[in-house]
């Protein structure tokens, strides 16, 4: 009975410090952000690029085009992101091929969102019906004309749930890149650990900086597809 009185009595000043650990871990874990972020975008940017022009190559007629998109999503979406951010930065340096650890995690979350994005968007262009390219191309309009004004739209409205998803699991990856020596939320987290010995708030702070940006993202998409729904 004492000691459940005393773990009892204890148990505010623990909330009170959780807090007081929180509040003070949270401005030193979220320096990485700016570093979360911007590989977040630069993900998205390069990762939308890559599989649109995948995406083409996979509905190509040239059979070497087809097949050599086909191999890139096979590959990357087949090996473990952490495997392919290791061969970028600890793997090429043996053919004297050096890039930062930033480059490094742009390329590596660059070229695995664009094994996905390709497929993405090949599924959502193969979603719409036949006889629409048919139609555009009895009307004259040229193969540009008709991504451009007819498919594109339609296919935007299709993938935009699946590119959501797809967007936030890229934010949350950003944390493999701490495997790298990339100084980001989740290596500062590990290094606050490391140092204290206190883990809880300090994941705690790293949780909430995932949980917020996931969630505006989570909105924006959700207010775009609104809109777009309503055309």
């Amino acid at each position: 009975m004492i000691i459940l009185h005393t773990a009892a009595a204890s148990l505010p000043d623990q909330i009170l410090k959780f807090f007081q650990d929180y509040l003070n871990y949270f401005p030193q874990v979220w320096k990485g952000a700016p570093v979360a972020l911007t590989l977040t975008i630069f993900g998205i940017l390069f990762g939308t690029i890559i599989g649109m022009v995948v995406s083409q190559m996979k509905m190509s007629k040239v059979w070497i085009l087809k097949k050599l998109g086909s191999f890139y999503t096979w590959f990357l979406r087949g090996t473990p992101m952490m495997v392919q951010l290791y061969f970028l930065y600890y793997g090429l340096p043996k053919m004297n091929i050096f890039l930062s650890s930033y480059m490094a995690a742009v390329i590596g979350l660059s070229l695995n969102i664009g094994a996905y994005m390709a497929e993405i968007i090949r599924g959502g262009i193969q979603a719409i019906d036949k006889g629409q390219f048919e139609a555009a191309k009895a009307l004259g309009m040229s193969h540009w004309q008709t991504m451009k004004r007819i498919v594109i739209p339609q296919t935007v409205r299709i993938i935009l749930p699946t590119l959501g998803n797809e967007f936030i699991t890229l934010l949350k990856d950003t944390s493999l890149v701490a495997a790298i020596a990339l100084t980001e939320v989740l290596k500062l987290t590990h290094e606050i650990t490391s140092r204290d010995f206190n883990p809880i708030p300090a994941y705690a702070v790293a949780a909430t900086f995932y949980l917020f940006f996931t969630s505006i993202l989570t909105f924006l998409f959700g207010r775009l597809e609104k809109k777009l729904a309503v055309y």
